[in-house]
């Protein structure tokens, strides 16, 4: 026995450092609270997200007819659910909305409602349109995470303003950048912010790899543009949510921020510029909201205090040339009243 003994101690001793090597080789996205869709076994560690694995939800199911078992008496119609459906104009919407502002919010707001499960269904809807057009590769598909945001800094998107008038803004998308790495972002997103003022959140974010991180689900609010405008053909929209707050453009936008490149993570004018993954990510994701040209902007462009500049140093050629070159779907609905919950 004492002759294996040598032997026996050296076995263990190689496992422990197999096991010391392979603790540090974990994957740091996933230490940093993000998850992939999905992943495929060694050696490759993650996998990108097509749309042909992604496995659609159940059909919705269709309103169910009660019938009393006395022949005399007509079926009754089940009634919809009150905390799942509000009723507009005798139009059931999806319980993602929210009929209109609370006149007197608790002093912190009230947290968003619980999203379960985050799935890729929960924020974009794959179709079969191919993207083999666009400029820097045939087919070309960003990695896709999600790191979704805490219920403190996201709310749910209203059909009346504070003060009962119908709000029926066509959605906009508002282009950001983080002045920050995505991790120290994401951080922020995912803890909850017991004041107003620091409750803050994108919908998406694009990394400088042009990796894509879904935050917010697209029916919902995200807290992007606290005090904004958004000046289109017919005027200036915006939508006052708060009654202690300015009007805001959160209500009918879908906020995109660029991860800022480590020379602009400053307070200058300007910095390096984005990277050519980063345009096209953006262009395939912004293509993906059927968002029209017109209403695509800036933080800047919306912005009332006169202290956002982002996104500095942004090509617009440039992005507006991957973006003509894809085909505009509606995969990313931005409205609470599409059936994310079905």
């Amino acid at each position: 026995m004492r002759k294996w003994t040598p032997i026996l101690l050296l076995t263990l001793y190689l496992l422990a450092v197999g096991a010391t090597i392979g603790l540090k080789n974990r994957d740091w996205i996933v230490a940093q609270g993000m998850t992939l869709w999905q992943q495929q076994p060694a050696p490759l560690p993650l996998e990108r997200v097509m749309a042909e694995t992604v496995s659609p939800p159940p059909e919705p199911a269709e309103t169910k007819l009660v019938a009393d078992e006395k022949p005399p008496e007509p079926p009754k119609v089940k009634e919809p659910q009150p905390e799942t459906l509000v009723n507009v104009n005798n139009i059931p919407v999806p319980g993602t909305c929210a009929l209109q502002p609370d006149p007197n919010p608790p002093v912190n707001g009230r947290p968003g409602p619980p999203v379960n499960p985050v799935t890729l269904y929960r924020f974009r809807r794959p179709t079969d349109v191919q993207t083999a057009n666009l400029p820097g590769g045939a087919g070309y598909t960003p990695n896709e995470y999600q790191a979704m945001a805490n219920g403190t800094n996201y709310g749910q998107r209203f059909l009346y303003d504070i003060n009962g008038q119908a709000v029926n803004n066509a959605p906009i998308v508002v282009i950001h950048e983080t002045v920050s790495d995505v991790y120290s972002a994401v951080n922020l997103f995912q803890n909850a912010q017991a004041s107003e003022d620091n409750q803050a959140s994108y919908h998406t974010l694009i990394m400088l790899t042009g990796d894509i991180v879904y935050i917010v689900p697209p029916d919902l609010r995200a807290f992007g543009a606290g005090n904004s405008v958004f000046a289109s053909s017919t005027g200036t929209e915006t939508v006052k949510t708060h009654p202690k707050r300015p009007p805001s453009v959160n209500n009918f936008a879908y906020h995109v921020s660029l991860e800022t490149p480590v020379d602009g993570r400053n307070n200058a004018n300007s910095h390096s510029g984005y990277t050519t993954a980063q345009y096209q990510s953006l262009a395939w994701l912004i293509a993906k909201t059927g968002v029209p040209d017109a209403r695509i902007t800036t933080h800047a462009a919306v912005d009332r205090s006169g202290e956002r500049r982002d996104p500095r140093s942004f090509d617009a050629q440039l992005f507006s040339q991957y973006l003509q070159s894809i085909p505009r779907t509606q995969e990313i609905m931005i409205s609470c009243q599409s059936a994310y919950l079905n």
